[in-house]
């Protein structure tokens, strides 16, 4: 129960920030909303503002939400005042009115990031090793605390990001090429196959590692909240790219079930790796949500653009068919995911 609870509140406060960035501005430049939402389906709660004019409101299911707007509907709505719909507006308010939803995620997790490194330490970004443990392959194999790593099978590393991302998406039973910088300055080539290990019904590959001491300190906090959002944003880019080339399988995506059980393992590793998990999920809806597929607002970002360069705006009735076809791929899509999180539980 504590945690559905933790899931629930965590997903909640992410959709919240994130549709409360186009609200905000979407009120800035005086575009009539109908609705702002937390969740989907039936209503739970509503509050109507002091001028009527926007519902407030709370919904059954909290997988997500959604702020209506005047204009965004291809019927015109005559009860709406003149230059209040979203398309009377120019096209750069209506960029950054898509756009901050997902700035909004991304300046949530620099604020969440921070507060972890103020409360709890920050950790270096550099990708050198903290702790190497005995027994393990990687001390077998030579590695040592205050090695860095430069490269793994080939690719470059410049944070510990870079370190957890290429060697949790490289296939663990062919192992991994470490290229590393000694202490002395001499640089060496290792191969280390990790150990497998048993946690439960979870099978774990491990390397016997640990990347990033920790510091503390106000200005310490503020530059690992704005590095480690960049480094995650950018880690990110890099599994879309694997999962579209074909090199991640698009079984190695997870839905509501999978956060949900990686919302169990967080909470009870502590408060700091919650925090973490709901900075790394809101950075997360963020790059999604940029991508210029339809239904997301990178897709409309995209029609913005496509507008741009033609001079005229694109048939309404064109780009909400898009939209739809695309929300559609979403839902099956999320179900393929759903149904694969739940076989994965068993």
């Amino acid at each position: 129960m504590i945690t559905l609870l933790y899931f629930i509140l965590i997903l909640g406060i992410i959709v919240t920030v994130h549709e409360f960035g186009h609200f905000f501005f979407s009120k800035l430049f005086g575009v009539y909303v109908y609705e702002f939402s937390i969740g989907f389906g039936p209503k739970i709660f509503k509050w109507q503002g002091k001028n009527k004019e926007t519902a407030y409101c709370i919904r059954l299911i909290p997988l997500g939400g959604f702020v209506s707007l005047a204009g965004e509907e291809i019927e015109d709505d005559k009860s709406v005042p003149k230059g209040r719909k979203l398309q009377d507006k120019p096209i750069w308010q209506r960029f950054l009115i898509m756009f901050f939803g997902a700035g909004n995620n991304f300046i949530f997790a620099i604020i969440v990031l921070f507060l972890i490194g103020l409360c709890f330490g920050s950790t270096s970004g550099k990708p050198i090793l903290s702790n190497v443990k005995k027994g393990y392959p990687a001390y077998t194999e030579g590695l040592r605390k205050e090695d860095t790593i430069l490269k793994i099978n080939n690719h470059k590393t410049a944070t510990t990001d870079d370190v957890s991302l290429y060697l949790s998406v490289e296939n663990p039973k062919k192992g991994a090429t470490f290229v590393v910088k000694k202490k002395s300055g001499e640089v060496k080539t290792y191969k280390i196959k990790p150990k497998k290990v048993k946690e439960g019904k979870q099978e774990n590959y491990v390397y016997g590692i640990e990347l990033g001491e920790k510091t503390h300190g106000f200005f310490a906090a503020v530059k690992y909240g704005f590095r480690k959002t960049g480094s995650l944003f950018k880690q990110m880019y890099i599994i879309l790219a694997y999962l579209f080339t074909g090199k991640l399988s698009v079984n190695n995506l997870s839905g509501p079930v999978g956060i949900y059980s990686l919302v169990g393992q967080q909470r009870a590793a502590g408060i700091s790796n919650v925090l973490y998990l709901m900075a790394y999920l809101s950075i997360n809806v963020g790059v999604i949500n940029l991508l210029p597929f339809p239904a997301f607002d990178g897709g409309k970002i995209l029609f913005l653009i496509i507008e741009k360069i033609k001079g005229s705006k694109v048939n309404p009735k064109v780009e909400n068919t898009i939209h739809l076809i695309g929300f559609v791929l979403l839902m099956l899509l999320m179900l393929y995911v759903t149904i694969h999180d739940i076989i994965r539980l068993f």
